[in-house]
Formats: structure tokens, sequence, C-alpha cells
């Protein structure tokens, strides 16, 4: 069910410089709690490096009450939603639009991605980032000048969003803004990767940042007893520990890295 949503251009921005087709999305859903909070409306905006564009919007059936703040926040109602499709019967054509593309969103790898994971995984759908990058609009705009997405709208393209957290409504905003930042600020290149980098807080392995990257390129974990400690050494000295993870309340996404760890650390004693 497509959102109403109105934008009033001033301004010509630059068109992207793609080599592949690249996903503006954005998510309303059932809390902020990435491993347990649902999907309840999801808006994609795909561009393809022809200049091209395809847009899909789903209201979706998150199987979990919706709490009334978050109705207040998104207006989407249990009512709403009682008989539209759940994720899991949406998922395969929603890996159909994105998975040959980069993508894109506003506080999208920090909550955006995190969470499209965990439905996915859900739905049996194995998903990852490996070959593809992403870019966090909120990012760059946080960078050159801390604001809110309605206020970056307005401030990059001159344009008052209405019908905000609306998925639809959000994912173009963030598509104009992106472009207007790329017109705006000379020193970033329209080059995804790059771009990616730029928007790339931190080194973490998994999207909730339980795993990261030390300087030397070695997998440590980031949180609990064992904080800054290399996993392949935690693994070691305490087996236990990876099974404890994998029965706790962490991402599924996170599990699945540490596997993935543990098994190339199996692999390379045989």
């Amino acid at each position: 069910m497509l959102q109403n949503y109105i934008f009033v251009s001033q301004n010509v921005k630059m068109e992207l410089k793609l080599t592949r087709p690249i996903c503006f999305f954005d998510l309303e859903t059932t809390g902020i709690d990435v491993g347990k909070d649902r999907i309840v409306e999801i808006s994609v905006l795909k561009v393809f490096p022809n200049g091209n564009k395809e847009s899909k919007t789903w209201l979706v059936n998150p199987t979990i009450p919706i709490p009334p703040q978050s109705t207040a926040i998104h207006g989407i109602s249990n009512e709403k939603v009682a008989n539209e499709p759940t994720f899991a019967e949406l998922a395969p054509q929603v890996f159909a639009m994105i998975k040959d593309a980069d993508l894109a969103g506003y506080n999208s790898d920090r909550f955006d991605i995190p969470l499209l994971a965990e439905e996915m995984l859900r739905a049996g759908v194995d998903f990852d980032m490996k070959n593809r990058v992403s870019i966090d609009v909120q990012t760059i705009f946080h960078k050159k000048e801390e604001r809110t997405l309605s206020a970056a709208l307005k401030f990059y393209c001159g344009q008052s969003l209405e019908n905000a957290h609306s998925a639809e409504a959000d994912t173009m905003a963030t598509y104009e803004i992106m472009k207007a930042q790329l017109d705006r600020y000379e020193d970033l290149e329209n080059d995804m990767k790059k771009l990616s980098e730029f928007t790339t807080r931190k080194k973490a392995v998994d999207f909730a940042g339980f795993v990261a990257l030390n300087d030397k390129g070695q997998e440590m974990f980031t949180f609990g007893k064992y904080k800054n400690q290399l996993v392949d050494d935690v693994f070691e000295k305490d087996p236990g520990y990876y099974g404890w993870i994998q029965n706790a309340d962490f991402p599924l996404y996170t599990k699945k890295v540490l596997t993935a760890i543990k098994l190339k650390k199996l692999n390379t004693k045989l």
C-alpha cells in the first residue's frame, strides 16, 4: 500500500554514478530492538546505472503486536496489517529486488540493514553484505551538518517533507538528500564504494557491532568479559562461550558471523 508524499524541489541535483544498481530503503517497525522487533512496512527505491528507477512498498504483518507508541510514530496499527502478508511470505520478493544491488538508507547501517538481515535469516534467506556496499546518508549528514531527516531535506533540497515516518516518504527523501549532498560537498566522490567507506562508522564484522576488526584486521569481541579480545583466542580458552552466545538473545546475523569464524579456525587445523 503506497503512502502519499510531497516534495517541492528547488534544485537540480547531481545524478549518481553507478556501476551497479543501488537500493534506497526504509523500514517502519514494531520497535527499535534489532533482535526482537519486526518490520511492519518496507519501501525500496531501486536506481539503475542507466538512470531508470523501480519502487515498491509493502505493508507487513509482523506476527507480533505493534505497541501503541510505535503506531503513534508511523501510523500503522495492528488492524491495518492484520490481513497483510508476513515478512516470511514477502522475503523472496524483497530479496529479488535487492540481491544484485548496493544498499543505502538513513541510519541504515545501525538499524535498517541489521533488522532486515534478521528478518531475512528468520525467513530462511541467507542474506549478507559480502558482495555489496552500504551507504548511510545520515552519517554523511551528521559528519557535515548534524540534523534530522526532515531538516536535512529542507537544508539540502529546499523541500518540505510531509507524511514523515511513512516508509515511502522517508525513502524518497533519503534518495533526494544523497544527490544533493553530492552537489554540495566537492570532497564527496560520486562513487558508491567511496561513499560507503565515508559512512562506515567502525570496522564491524556483524551488523550489530558485537564483533569488530582490530588494527591488524583480526576479529575481536566488543562487549562483555572478553571485550577487545580476539574471537579465536576466546573460543580457544573458553569453548563454552560460543555455545552460550548461540543460545543467548543475540542477533541471528551475529551468530552466523561467529559460526563462520569458528568454522574457519577449525578448517585451518585440518
